[in-house]
């Protein structure tokens, strides 16, 4: 197959970013358009472990080779984009003068400034959300001031489309502005050209936020769900070797985990991990491990190596009949094990799809940035989790960990949102299937790209 039409994706340097795009680069692969897989200098050495045959990688500098230990978040933000615009601008000429010169960037919806240089080329632009289409539309009524800050305890925001939220169902850089101001800047700014762009790509699926995303389009916005992104194999099955994302910032421990797992009931597991990012203080985590142990049921918890010292002396030789500590493990072998019986998740968007896709109920212990708003999503609205409520320190207490855990495990609800679950399951593979809405989505973005 000749493959005439040749697109760029350009992704944000972060795990939870870049696999989202890597897989809808797959998806493009299968429908025959010619991909060039763009990252930066700073991730740049982890991408070697990508399965490239049929995804070319260009690596382009971000400066992060000049970047000092002691520059604040905001100058490196600004570094960064001094940087890759610069480097992009360069990499889309020379692509421009080859053989199948691209029609398209796609990059991630935190670099909306990609559009105008791609534009100075003479080549359209479209961006990609990785987070949630509620999310992101709670930021954009927030960048135009529909959100009163700062938001008094107690008070509820109403907001189209959306369920009424209260402040801790609220995306954290909103509620806590002076500890994430760029964050902040950085999660606005995505929609300071929005109705410029002819696509808005977003990684869910119409089924999971149909209100949102009709909400979006009544506003011109021209979105389109492709979603969710996850290796075929878990899904529709219809692309050949798409078994892993490809890319591991941390080295998973695939044998240990599947082995212990295989030993293990049906749904007897409580898998547990907080995300590539999140760190718990000592004190949370004395509560966790306590919560975990008193369950009295089987856990496998992800501890990454940074964060193993702060575990109780003796927990490990305490709870080896009952539990094993992994410092990563390949999450969706673990979610997709017949093992597990739920998932206590920090609610990443990313976790939280593969849960939805793999139908496995959560036990939503949400940290910061969009968790809150995924968790009150969780469990108001698609029903398969239960959010541990918080005492007054801020703190999950073992008393709560545990009763959520049982409540999933063991209880009635548990049972209603296993079966909430496997409904979601059955929507995320329908969605990406032959005809399903986001295959469709994906066959008319090729379409309106490819030659006439």
């Amino acid at each position: 197959m000749e493959r005439t039409t040749h697109i760029l994706l350009l992704a944000y340097p972060l795990q939870g970013h870049i696999n989202p795009l890597l897989q809808f680069s797959k998806r493009l692969v299968s429908k025959g358009v010619r991909v060039t897989f763009v990252t930066t200098t700073s991730i740049g050495n982890s991408m070697q472990a990508l399965p490239s045959h049929s995804i070319s990688i260009e690596i382009i500098s971000d400066g992060s080779e000049n970047g000092k230990d002691s520059e604040s978040l905001d100058a490196a933000l600004e570094r960064y984009k001094l940087h890759v615009s610069q480097s992009l601008a360069k990499l889309i000429e020379k692509h421009n003068s080859s053989q199948y010169p691209p029609k398209m960037v796609v990059y991630d919806s935190f670099m909306p400034w990609v559009l105008d240089i791609a534009r100075q080329f003479g080549i359209d632009g479209a961006p990609f959300f990785t987070q949630s289409c509620v999310t992101n539309a709670i930021y954009y009524h927030a960048s135009h001031g529909a959100i009163q800050m700062p938001i008094e305890e107690g008070a509820s925001i109403s907001l189209p489309s959306i369920p009424s939220l209260k402040i801790d169902d609220l995306p954290s850089f909103l509620c806590d502005k002076g500890l994430y101001q760029a964050l902040l800047k950085l999660v606005l700014n995505q929609f300071s050209n929005i109705l410029e762009a002819n696509w808005l790509l977003c990684n869910t699926f119409n089924e999971l936020e149909n209100e949102v995303v009709n909400w979006m389009t009544s506003q011109q916005w021209r979105v389109k769900t492709i979603g969710p992104t996850i290796p075929s194999i878990y899904l529709d099955k219809r692309l050949e070797d798409d078994k892993e994302y490809g890319l591991h910032l941390f080295k998973p421990d695939v044998d240990a985990c599947i082995k212990w797992l295989d030993t293990k009931e049906t749904h007897s597991v409580v898998y547990t991990s907080f995300g590539s990012l999140a760190s718990l203080g000592e004190e949370q985590m004395d509560e966790l491990t306590r919560g975990l142990k008193n369950s009295n049921c089987h856990f496998l918890w992800v501890v990454r190596e940074t964060e193993q010292k702060k575990l109780p002396l003796n927990f490990l030789e305490e709870t080896s009949e009952k539990g094993l500590v992994v410092s990563w493990c390949p999450q969706l072998e673990v979610l997709a094990h017949k093992a597990v019986g739920c998932f206590m998740t920090h609610c990443g968007w990313n976790s939280t799809l593969e849960a939805l896709s793999l139908g496995v109920p959560m036990v939503a212990m949400p940290q910061w940035t969009d968790q809150p708003t995924n968790a009150k999503f969780i469990v108001d609205v698609w029903k398969v989790g239960v959010r541990i409520k918080l005492d007054e320190r801020g703190i999950a207490t073992k008393e709560e960990i545990e009763l959520c855990i049982r409540e999933v495990i063991e209880g009635e609800r548990g049972k209603q949102m296993k079966m909430n679950s496997i409904r979601w399951k059955e929507l995320a593979k329908e969605a990406v299937d032959k005809g399903g809405s986001s295959d469709k989505n994906i066959e008319e973005f090729v379409a309106k790209l490819a030659p006439s």
